[in-house]
């Protein structure tokens, strides 16, 4: 799996809650955050389609997108990066700190747990 930056990521999150978009949908969704031009936002969904992080089809003439990374694993593979390069930790992260999320519900906090619990020693 391809580790998303963290404006690809920003964008990944948007296609979670609501999908598909068209860029302009999704430009709107991120520019408080990003602080970025719609050519920004474009030229990224360009590059995320290049590494296959997002899938591109014509509706009515109009080129939208959908995630092609699977939310929970993607979050896994961020929490746990976090934990081992940033925090030094060996140990999953627990997964209460993920309580009260927006972007999960129960049954991926669930899942995110199982991931997390199970990573592989050698995929970092």
């Amino acid at each position: 799996m391809s580790t998303p930056s963290v404006t690809e990521l920003s964008l990944l999150k948007c296609l979670w809650k609501e999908q598909p978009l068209s860029a302009r949908e999704i430009h709107e969704r991120v520019v408080d955050e990003l602080g970025w031009s719609y050519s920004s936002t474009r030229k990224t969904l360009d590059r995320m389609l290049e590494k296959q992080m997002v899938a591109q089809q014509s509706v009515h003439g109009v080129n939208v997108y959908t995630a092609a990374l699977e939310k929970v694993a993607t979050l896994a593979a961020f929490a746990h990066d976090f934990g081992k390069r940033v925090m030094e930790m060996d140990a999953p992260l627990p997964v209460n700190m993920f309580t009260g999320s927006k972007l999960v519900d129960q049954q991926e906090l669930a899942a995110l747990d199982q991931l997390l619990q199970d990573w592989p020693a050698g995929k970092d």
